[in-house]
C-alpha cells in the first residue's frame, strides 16, 4: 500500500463502550473507498451486514482466510487484519484493537499494519488507551483522540451462577469450561447462548439471536466478546481470570479485563461486571477493581514485530527476514509462530527445496506455510497437511485437485454428532474454505468456495441447533418466567403413584425416597427441581419415612441374593423398595441396621425411629428362625456361666451354629455333664467331629443363617445348598464345612448325616470289639454316599473292609492311631472319634 504523510494518521484511543469502532465505520462511509482491519471474522462479518446495509451489497466486500465477497465494483472492505490487502489505494483505512500488537501470538500482524497500512487521505488507528506511548514513539505525527466510555462500568462484586442477573454474560477461557458453565446455567436457569470465537459466523449469529431476543437471559462466551462484538450485556461475569495464551497459563492484564468487562452496558446505559468466586486467584484484587472502573491501565512497553515485507529471493532469505530484529527500540521480535515453524520443517526437505528455485515459488511455499491450523492439530500434524498442499501447488498445472477437495468436503458433509464433533467438522471445513478462497489455488475457486460454504453452514445450522439443545432447557426457561426467580415457587405436584410434575409437565418419579428423573429428562433436570422443590418433596419424603417407621410386620421383608449384600426392604405402593442393608454388629445375631442413603433426606428423629424399627423387626425374626443361636447368644454373655461354655456358645454363635470340634477341643474337654447336657437342650449336638444346631441345617433357618454370616463378614451372601441335599459333589455351591457340608473324598456330607453313621457304625460294632460286622448298606445307599465316600468315611472313623462268607460289606475296628489321645468324657461315647478326623479332610 503506498505510504502517505504521517500527520494524517489519527489514534482513537479509549476503554470499551465508547463507539470507536462506530466512528471508523461512520468515517469510512463518509469517504469515497475505505478498508477496515478487524481482530475477529465474527466481528468483521457483523460490520459488513452494517455497511452493506448503508452502501448497498454490490458495493462491499467481505474478506477473511475463510470466506471472500468481493463484487466488481466494491469500494469498501471489511477484512480480518491477516487478511487486509495492503496493495489496494483507498481513500480511507482503519485498524480496530490495534493494542493486540502487544499479544505474542498475533502480534505482529498488528503491529504491521500499524505502520504499513495507510490510507490515501485518512488512517485510523482504534484501541486502548495503552497504547499511547507506543503510538507516539512508532508514528511521531500522529494525532490521538480520546473518546470517554458513554456509560459507567461499576463492580458489582462476586456472584454465583444461581444468582447472576438476567442479560448477563459469563466469560471463561476455554471450550470446556464455556461447556461447563453454560450446562449449569442450563440447570439452574433453563439455558444460555453461547459465544466462541471458533464458531462460524452463522452459528454465532443465530446464539446471539437467541440472547437478544429473550429466548435465554444468559450468554456463556470466551473472551472474544471483549473485541467490539456488540450484545446487550447489562452484567459481565468472568468464570476466571486466568487464560491460555498459547504458551503459558497466566493471569489476565487489567487491560484485557477492562477490555472484557466493558461490553458490560450499551450507550449510555450502565454495566458491571463482576466474578463467580469471593476469594481465590478467580477473585478480582482491590487494584484491579480500582483500575477497570477508572480505565487507568499501564501504559504497553513493547509491541511484537516481525517483517511485513519478507524477502523472496529464496528460502534461505525468506526465513531470514522473518526471523531479522526490529530496528525500533520499542519492538520485539515476535516469537516463532506457527507458520515460521511450517516454513522452516519443510525448508529441511529435499523436495521442497527442489521445487522452490524462483522468488515466485518462494511466496507460492509462504503463502501455503500461512494456512492456520484451524484444528489445533499442532505443528508437526499440521505440517504434513500443509506439505500435502505444497505438493500440488508445486507441481502440474498449481492446483489442488478438485478430488481430493471434493472428497475431504465430503466427509465432513455430516450434521450427525454431539456439539464436539460438530464444531471439530466446522474448524476442518475452514481449512477448505481457506484453500478456496485463494484466487489460484484451485482451477475454479468460486464453485468450491461455495461448496465449502455451503457445507460450513449445514454444519453451523446443526452446531447452533445442537447447543441449543445441550444447553437450552425451554421448558424450564418458560416456567422460570412464569413463576419469577426464585426456584422455591415452582408449583410441583407428587401424584399417587409417586410420579413429580411441575404444571402438568411429568419430569421424574419419586420411588421411596429417591428422585428418579423421567426419561426424557436429562440428569441435571434433577438437580434442578429437587433444589427447586425441596420443601414440597421434603414434606412427601417425611410423610413417607413416618410409614416406614410404623411400617407392619408383613411389609417388611430381607433380601438375601447369593452375591448380593442383604438388603432390608419396604413395600410400599406395591414396591419393594431397598431401605437398608446389614453390616457387622456386635455379633452374628445383632447385625447393624445400615440406613440406605437415600434416607438421609429425612430427619434425625425420623432416621431414628426407621432404625429403631428395622431392627426390632429383624430380631424377631431371627428369635423365631435361630432360637438355638438365640440361647447361646445369651449364655456367651452370662458372666455366671463357665468359661469353656462360654467359650463353646461364643464359637457357635460366631460361625452360625456349626462349628468344627478340633478348633474347640480345649474348651470342648471342659466342658462337664452339667454343661454337655444344657448344650443339649438347648439343641446343640457334641458331635465326633463337628458342634452344631441341626436346625440351622434346614432350609429356611440356613437361608437366615447365610444372611446374618454375609453381614458379620461384611461382604455379600454366598450360594447354598439346594433344599434337602443331603451329599453333594465336591466343589459344588455350599459343599462347605462353613455351609454344613465335610468333604469327604469326591463328595461333600451333611455334618448330621456324618454323625448318623458314626453312630450306626458303633451301634452295629456293639459287642463284638474287634470282630467284623455288617452295616446296614441301606443307610449308605439312601445318603447318597459313593462305596469310595463310605470307605474313606469309615476309614476315618476308625474301621478298615473285612473279608466275609458273602459279598455284604464288612468292616472291622482298627484301632485309634498311635498318637496320644486324650480321653474321651463320660457322658460322650463317640468323643473319642474326634481323634480321627484327619483322613475326613482329604
Amino acid at each position: 500500500m503506498q505510504r502517505h504523510d504521517e500527520h494524517k494518521v489519527t489514534a482513537v484511543l479509549g476503554p470499551t463502550n465508547t463507539g470507536k469502532t462506530h466512528l471508523a465505520v461512520e468515517r469510512m462511509c463518509g469517504h469515497s473507498s475505505g478498508m477496515i482491519g478487524f481482530p475477529l471474522r465474527l466481528l468483521a462479518r457483523e460490520v459488513y451486514d452494517r455497511v452493506v446495509a448503508i452502501k448497498g451489497a454490490n458495493r462491499v466486500a467481505l474478506i477473511t482466510g475463510e470466506e471472500k465477497i468481493v463484487p466488481k465494483d466494491a469500494r469498501w472492505f471489511l477484512c480480518t487484519a491477516e487478511s487486509m490487502p495492503l496493495d489496494k489505494d483507498l481513500a480511507f483505512v482503519a485498524v480496530d484493537e490495534a493494542q493486540i500488537g502487544a499479544d505474542p501470538e498475533r502480534g505482529h500482524v498488528f503491529t504491521d499494519r500499524i505502520l504499513r497500512a495507510r490510507g490515501r487521505e485518512e488512517t485510523m488507528l482504534l484501541g486502548s488507551e495503552a497504547l499511547r506511548p507506543m503510538l507516539k514513539a512508532l508514528v511521531p505525527k500522529i494525532e490521538i483522540i480520546n473518546r470517554p466510555r458513554f456509560s459507567t462500568l461499576t463492580y458489582a462484586g462476586a456472584k454465583k451462577i444461581s444468582r447472576l442477573p438476567k442479560r448477563s454474560a459469563i466469560v471463561a477461557f476455554s471450550a470446556e469450561e464455556v461447556y461447563a458453565v453454560a450446562e449449569m446455567l442450563r440447570r439452574l436457569r433453563g439455558g444460555a447462548a453461547v459465544v466462541m470465537g471458533a464458531l462460524s459466523p452463522r452459528t454465532r449469529n443465530a446464539q446471539v439471536a437467541m440472547f437478544q431476543a429473550g429466548e435465554v437471559d444468559y450468554l456463556v462466551a470466551t473472551d472474544a466478546i471483549g473485541m467490539g462484538l456488540n450484545m446487550d450485556v447489562a452484567h459481565v461475569a468472568f468464570a476466571s481470570l486466568n487464560k491460555f495464551d498459547g504458551r503459558r497459563q497466566r493471569r489476565l492484564t487489567v487491560a484485557e479485563m477492562a477490555q472484557i468487562a466493558g461490553r458490560a452496558g450499551r450507550h449510555q446505559r450502565d454495566g458491571t461486571f463482576g466474578a463467580l468466586v469471593e476469594e481465590g486467584p478467580g477473585a478480582f484484587t482491590p487494584e484491579e477493581v480500582l483500575n477497570i472502573e477508572e480505565h487507568r491501565f499501564p501504559p504497553l512497553e513493547q509491541l511484537y514485530w516481525r517483517q511485513g515485507e519478507p524477502d523472496y529471493s529464496d528460502i534461505a532469505a525468506l526465513i531470514d527476514s522473518l526471523e531479522s530484529r526490529p530496528a525500533h527500540r520499542m519492538l520485539w521480535a515476535a516469537p516463532q509462530a506457527v507458520d515460521l515453524a511450517v516454513l522452516k520443517r519443510m525448508a529441511s526437505e529435499d523436495w521442497v527445496r527442489d521445487r522452490v528455485r524462483s522468488p515466485a515459488m518462494v511466496a507460492r511455499l509462504w503463502a501455503a506455510c500461512g494456512l492456520p491450523d484451524f484444528r489445533k492439530l499442532g505443528v508437526d500434524p499440521h505440517t504434513r497437511f500443509v506439505e500435502r498442499v505444497f505438493r500440488y501447488l508445486s507441481e502440474g498445472n498449481g492446483h489442488v485437485p478438485h478430488e481430493w477437495f471434493a472428497a475431504e468436503i465430503a466427509r465432513l458433509d455430516t450434521v450427525a454428532g454431539d456439539v464436539e464433533t460438530l464444531a471439530g467438522r466446522i474448524a476442518a471445513a475452514r481449512s477448505w474454505a481457506y484453500i478456496a478462497n485463494r484466487a489460484d489455488w484451485l482451477a475454479d475457486p468460486a464453485h468450491w468456495a461455495a461448496r465449502a460454504s455451503a457445507v460450513e453452514e449445514r454444519l453451523s445450522d446443526a452446531l447452533h441447533a445442537s447447543l441449543t439443545q445441550r444447553f437450552v432447557d425451554k421448558r424450564t426457561t418458560l416456567l422460570m418466567r412464569q413463576i419469577g426467580a426464585d426456584p422455591r415457587a415452582l408449583p410441583v405436584v407428587i401424584g399417587p403413584a409417586g410420579e413429580v410434575l411441575v404444571e402438568d409437565h411429568p419430569i421424574g418419579r419419586l420411588e421411596g425416597f429417591r428422585f428418579i428423573v423421567a426419561g426424557d429428562a436429562r440428569a441435571a433436570d434433577k438437580r434442578l427441581l429437587l433444589a427447586a422443590a425441596e420443601r414440597r418433596l421434603g414434606d412427601e419424603r417425611t410423610r413417607r419415612g413416618v410409614a416406614l417407621a410404623e411400617a407392619s410386620d408383613a411389609d417388611l421383608t430381607l433380601a438375601a441374593e447369593p452375591g448380593a449384600v442383604p438388603t432390608l426392604c419396604w413395600t410400599s405402593l406395591g414396591t419393594h423398595l431397598a431401605v437398608a442393608t446389614l453390616g457387622p454388629g456386635p455379633s452374628v445375631l445383632r447385625p447393624r441396621v445400615l440406613l440406605d442413603r437415600a434416607l438421609d433426606c429425612l430427619s434425625v428423629e425420623v432416621r431414628a425411629r426407621i432404625e429403631t424399627r428395622l431392627r426390632d423387626w429383624l430380631a424377631a425374626k431371627l428369635k423365631r428362625a435361630l432360637p438355638g443361636l438365640v440361647v447361646l447368644d445369651a449364655v456367651q454373655r452370662d458372666p455366671a456361666a463357665l468359661p469353656a461354655s462360654r467359650a463353646v456358645a461364643a464359637a457357635l454363635v460366631a460361625q452360625g451354629g456349626l462349628v468344627a470340634r478340633a478348633e474347640l477341643a480345649v474348651a470342648v474337654d471342659g466342658l462337664d455333664s452339667i454343661a454337655r447336657k444344657a448344650f443339649r437342650g438347648a439343641g446343640v449336638t457334641i458331635g465326633a467331629l463337628d458342634l452344631f444346631d441341626p436346625r440351622v441345617l434346614k432350609p429356611g433357618p440356613a437361608w437366615w443363617r447365610r444372611a446374618v454370616l454375609a453381614a458379620r463378614q461384611g461382604g455379600v451372601v454366598t450360594s447354598g445348598a439346594p433344599p434337602g441335599a443331603t451329599v453333594l459333589e465336591r466343589g459344588a455351591p455350599g459343599a462347605t464345612l462353613d455351609q454344613g457340608y465335610r468333604p469327604v473324598g469326591g463328595q461333600a456330607v451333611r455334618v448330621d448325616l456324618i454323625e448318623r453313621m458314626a453312630r450306626a457304625a458303633h451301634d452295629a460294632r456293639g459287642a463284638n470289639g474287634r470282630k467284623p460286622f455288617v452295616l446296614d448298606p441301606a443307610l449308605a445307599l439312601s445318603m447318597g454316599l459313593t462305596r469310595p465316600t463310605l470307605e474313606r468315611l469309615m476309614a476315618g472313623f476308625g474301621f478298615r473292609p473285612a473279608a466275609g462268607p458273602d459279598d455284604l460289606p464288612r468292616w472291622t475296628w482298627r484301632g485309634r492311631p498311635p498318637a496320644p489321645v486324650v480321653p474321651p468324657p463320660k457322658d460322650n461315647a463317640f468323643a473319642a472319634l474326634a481323634t480321627l478326623a484327619g483322613p475326613l479332610g482329604l
